[in-house]
């Protein structure tokens, strides 16, 4: 049983480095800059990918209907973007305005 511990110890570190190489790869579509990092706004506008392909009529509002299950309090553009604000500061952990590839890997906080 304690090989076992051991060997599973050993692959952690392989498979966080695998994470944070698929974690670069996404980082890299989200870069639209190629700074090498992602900005609030960057964060933003990817993650709202979500929200534009809810939003069937296109009004910047999701609407009861338009959310999963058809219920739920309607939802602008802007509360959306505040909440993925909010999101990006906590997995922001050096606290520099940007997310790099172990940040995005991170569990959200």
């Amino acid at each position: 049983m304690r090989t076992l511990i051991a060997f599973a110890l050993l692959l952690l570190p392989v498979a966080l480095l695998a994470q944070v190489t698929r974690t670069g790869e996404y980082l890299a579509k989200m870069d639209t800059d190629g700074d090498g990092r992602v900005s609030l706004t960057e964060y933003q506008d990817w993650m709202s990918y979500a929200f534009d392909g809810m939003d069937l009529d296109a009004d910047g509002v999701l609407t009861a209907s338009e959310q999963p299950g058809g219920k739920g309090k309607p939802l602008t553009r802007d509360q959306h973007r505040v909440r993925l604000a909010e999101r990006f500061r906590r997995q922001d952990a050096n606290g520099d305005g940007f997310l790099d590839a172990r940040e995005l890997a991170a569990p959200p906080q």
